[in-house]
């Protein structure tokens, strides 16, 4: 079982819960155990698991990325955006998460973020259910 998502961002980097989503994905499957593979098709975007209980950690996150990987570092790519694809490298394009009980296995303060470093655009991801 696959399915597209879209999401709109609206700024160059942001970072959105999709929990709400896989969870109504699951639902719609009637999975009660197996994986769910999350995919971002995207080389200037990615996806992760971090804190959801403190929006300053979103804001942390992104903020040290952006020292670690500045804006403008004498990069050679034309298109001007190769922060954007190192951090997409660095955070990933992908991620696992186990099903159990119809539920994604979270911790207490965990959620599925989508990450945008190269925004604003109109972005896909992937979920892929596998059953088991």
């Amino acid at each position: 079982m696959l399915k597209e998502f879209v999401i709109t961002t609206s700024g160059r980097s942001e970072m959105h819960i999709i929990d709400t989503e896989l969870c109504q994905y699951i639902d719609e499957c009637g999975t009660r155990s197996g994986i769910a593979v999350i995919w971002v098709p995207h080389t200037t975007a990615g996806i992760t698991v971090n804190e959801n209980a403190d929006p300053d950690v979103v804001r942390d996150m992104l903020l040290e990325m952006d020292k670690l990987v500045p804006l403008h570092d004498g990069y050679r790519h034309v298109e001007g955006n190769s922060d954007a694809h190192i951090k997409s490298s660095l955070i990933s394009p992908s991620l696992t998460v186990i099903i159990k009980d119809g539920r994604p296995l979270l911790g207490t303060w965990q959620s599925i973020y989508f990450c945008e470093f190269d925004g604003p655009r109109r972005r896909k991801y992937y979920i892929k259910i596998v059953e088991g």
